[in-house]
């Protein structure tokens, strides 16, 4: 699966901002579980623009090394 885009991420619900996110609002991703064709990614200030969605094997290899790296601290 090749990834894509969704134009108006707000069509969808579900979403869930990164647990790394603080209060203040600053810069924040968010992702939505569940999704058929993999996981779609967007910002949380524009939740009516784009989000990409990203091959799920992709996403765990990007998890993990996040994971791997902050274990690291």
């Amino acid at each position: 699966m090749t990834d894509h885009s969704i134009p108006d991420s707000s069509a969808l619900q579900g979403w869930r901002k990164s647990s790394y996110s603080g209060p203040e609002g600053g810069s924040c991703v968010e992702v939505l579980d569940g999704y058929p064709s993999g996981v779609p990614v967007r910002d949380s200030k524009n939740p009516h623009g784009p989000s990409v969605v990203i091959n799920v094997d992709a996403w765990k290899a990007f998890v993990r090394a996040v994971s791997a790296a902050t274990s690291d601290r």
